[in-house]
């Protein structure tokens, strides 16, 4: 069996490179004629002179809180999909709100290539336990698995002891979800006496895999490699067993700006995270994601010969993501809106364990539970993930402009 999912991941690097500027051009023109908000937003573009990194770094950058306001100001998507409705396939609501569209591929998130280099095969049974609900975070792994030829248990979040009553009877190869719920449902088999012995590798995404956390899986049998993916792009990129930074997945041109701009750095310093894509269905250009990282001199010992970045090194702006969904401080905003008598407000992110945790801390004269109470279920209304709340005395919180705070230890 091939040690690669094709011949795409061993190319000459300057071939890649030639290849994807070759089809650039074409791609670009054909967005603006079929998606009017891209038209919109690149105006005046002569697509035939972007034909490599220094003309793309000439084109604007598009930001997820631009493109919210143009689907807002035009809804429903603004002109941003390629296709018409009934080739959307789907449409999903990610936390924002910013909506995204499917599109008629069998992989529209490039998810198969990331499955494959984590050790799943043909024949393959997956248990899937990222959300189908509103995002399409359950579908990104679910349609790159089937592509694969593996088959898919859609698991989503939740219901722990179902899922692991699932797993005891069908025996699953692998698990594809967040970092941390697979060790929920590790920890509820042992509880329950279940076996859920069979699951020996996975595929994690939307949450850090902290070193400490890999090894326990490792102690306990499974091998977990992660990837990176967003729900406007998909599958950006993803581990091999060499574990020596995320690989670029094929067919998408990553470029790290100075966070706030379009101007690229050099390699190896740390920046925002843009992103071009080939969907012809959903395309991104230069679509920024929010998120730092840097690109790894040299090539993977695997083999693989595109470029790689370190992975996720944190936030361009104060956006965090708690348990698998963007927590942004407009979020935060709407939550004080809500309680116009309250002053100040901060959400602090932590772990508790192995899982990720918030507490939002606020600024009130009433220290009432009925307040804390109250808070804590707007939280999960607006966030889609429950948190603590910490009444404090007005004043307490520092004037400095800090909305949310990140304080989990990446290298732990």
């Amino acid at each position: 069996m091939s040690r690669f999912f094709d011949n795409l991941e061993t190319r000459n690097p300057q071939q890649r490179e030639a290849e994807l500027f070759a089809r650039l051009p074409e791609f670009l023109a054909k967005t603006m004629e079929n998606a009017p908000g891209w038209a919109k937003h690149l105006q005046g573009l002569d697509a035939a002179i972007v034909t490599d990194r220094k003309a793309l770094a000439d084109l604007p950058v598009l930001r997820k809180s631009e493109l919210m306001q143009r689907q807002s100001d035009d809804p429903p998507l603004a002109g941003f999909a390629a296709v018409s409705p009934e080739n959307y396939g789907r449409v999903f609501m990610s936390p924002g709100p910013i909506f995204e569209t499917q599109g008629p591929d069998s992989d529209p998130w490039c998810g198969a290539r990331a499955l494959f280099a984590a050790g799943f095969n043909k024949g393959d049974l997956i248990h899937n336990s990222f959300s189908y609900h509103l995002t399409p975070g359950g579908f990104i792994l679910d349609y790159g698995a089937r592509a694969l030829g593996c088959a898919v248990f859609p698991a989503g979040t939740g219901n722990s002891e179902l899922q692991v009553d699932a797993i005891a009877q069908l025996k699953p190869q692998g698990y594809t979800g967040t970092p941390d719920y697979l060790k929920i449902l590790l920890d509820k088999a042992q509880e329950l006496g279940k076996d859920a012995s069979s699951i020996k590798r996975a595929l994690v995404s939307g949450g850090a895999l902290f070193p400490s956390m890999r090894a326990e899986y490792q102690q306990r049998g499974v091998d977990v490699l992660q990837c990176y993916a967003t729900a406007d792009l998909g599958v950006i990129a993803y581990e091999s067993e060499a574990m020596e930074g995320m690989i670029i997945n094929e067919n998408m041109i990553v470029e790290i700006v100075r966070p706030g701009t379009g101007e690229p750095v050099t390699d190896g310093e740390v920046g925002e995270v843009l992103v071009t894509n080939f969907n012809t269905a959903y395309p991104m250009i230069r679509f920024a994601t929010g998120d730092l990282s840097a690109i790894m001199p040299g090539q993977s010992p695997c083999g693989r010969t595109n470029a790689r970045i370190k992975g996720w090194m944190g936030r361009a702006d104060q956006t965090v993501k708690v348990k698998g969904m963007f927590i942004h401080p407009s979020q935060i905003a709407e939550i004080g809106k809500a309680y116009p008598g309250a002053g100040r407000m901060r959400l602090v992110v932590s772990r508790d364990g192995a899982s990720d945790s918030m507490c939002l801390m606020v600024e009130s004269k009433d220290t009432s539970s009925a307040l804390t109470d109250k808070i804590a279920k707007t939280i999960q209304a607006i966030c889609k993930v429950r948190g603590k709340v910490q009444l404090v005395t007005p004043g307490e919180l520092a004037n400095d402009g800090q909305v949310i705070v990140d304080e989990r230890d990446y290298e732990a």
